[in-house]
């Protein structure tokens, strides 16, 4: 739901987008990945990204069960869902910029439960700048299952995870 809603924003603002969901276990709670590519001009590659600039982690724990950072690229964005404090994580030496917002504990106050996608689309925006925070109100707008009450969780979803994410920039001392 959230790379098909990054996408919709995306073409908002004029740009050609192809988001790829991969589905592993058919089972509630499994890990799930989707692939985003997005450009000024028509994009032909179908494929899943192997090489990504950016990997957004919805679910704090699911670094424990897959490598989120396999064929990262150097100078890649992280965009994680976690209480936890930047000097706390593992991180890569790729890595060189990370969001962190602590999406289950919006989720939880917003909807009762840990639904961290809307929350961590605004992280996103955040995070990166690639994507206006009013493109992403635009696609959940649009979006056809979301009823009023619904719909209104995920704006303010939307708007409590841009506006609570940490955005930190690293920098890697150079070898001597």
């Amino acid at each position: 739901m959230a790379a098909n809603l990054l996408a919709r924003a995306l073409v908002e603002e004029g740009r050609h987008v192809v988001a790829i969901p991969s589905f592993g276990f058919e089972r509630r709670g499994a890990p799930v990945a989707a692939f985003l590519r997005y450009d000024t001009a028509p994009i032909r590659s179908m494929t899943n990204i192997y090489e990504p600039d950016c990997v957004v982690c919805i679910d704090p724990t699911v670094a424990r069960a897959v490598n989120i950072f396999d064929g990262i690229r150097e100078e890649a964005t992280l965009v994680q869902a976690t209480r936890k404090p930047l000097g706390e994580l593992m991180l890569p030496e790729r890595i060189a910029r990370v969001g962190l917002c602590d999406a289950v504990g919006i989720a939880l106050e917003i909807f009762r439960r840990p639904i961290t996608n809307t929350i961590m689309l605004g992280a996103f925006a955040r995070a990166t700048g690639l994507v206006k925070l009013e493109s992403l109100r635009a696609a959940l707008r649009h979006e056809s299952g979301l009823r009023d009450a619904v719909l209104e969780q995920n704006l303010a979803g939307l708007a409590r995870g841009y506006e609570a994410t940490h955005v930190h920039r690293i920098e890697r001392r150079a070898a001597a």
